[in-house]
This record gives structure tokens, C-alpha cells and sequence, in this order.
């Protein structure tokens, strides 16, 4: 399950993020969103999900949301 497939409000554990950029990669790890780490989607706009990681709120997009595994 991708995090564009999860159910607001419910907490779940990262498996994986699947991008080639290592820049990208680099970055979410320095939000603390990686493999192990609990992530909550706490609203959806048109393009975005507003989620939950760690003790911050933060915004990313339909086409990265995609590419994080549940």
C-alpha cells in the first residue's frame, strides 16, 4: 500500500520509499521519513497530503505520497 492509499487519522509504519533522486532521498530522511518510522496523513488537498512524522506537519505531493510504501 502507498501512502496515497492510506485512511486519514491512522498511524503507519514507512516500508519503504522508492525514488532515484539521491537528493530526495536524503532530504525525507532529514524530515525523519524513512524505512521504520511511524507516518500519520492527516488531510488531503487537490495534489497533496498533509502528513505527520515525528513531531512535525508537512506537505508533499500526489506523486511522492506514491512513491512511499506502507
Amino acid at each position: 500500500m502507498t501512502l496515497l492509499q492510506a485512511e486519514l487519522g491512522k498511524e503507519y509504519m514507512i516500508r519503504a520509499i522508492e525514488t532515484d533522486d539521491e537528493e530526495l532521498d536524503s532530504f525525507l530522511f532529514s524530515l525523519g521519513c524513512y524505512a521504520g518510522e511511524p507516518i500519520t496523513v492527516v488531510s488531503r488537498r487537490r495534489g497533496t497530503c498533509v502528513v505527520s512524522i515525528k513531531d512535525g506537519r508537512y506537505t508533499i505531493g500526489d506523486e511522492l505520497a506514491e512513491a512511499i510504501t506502507l
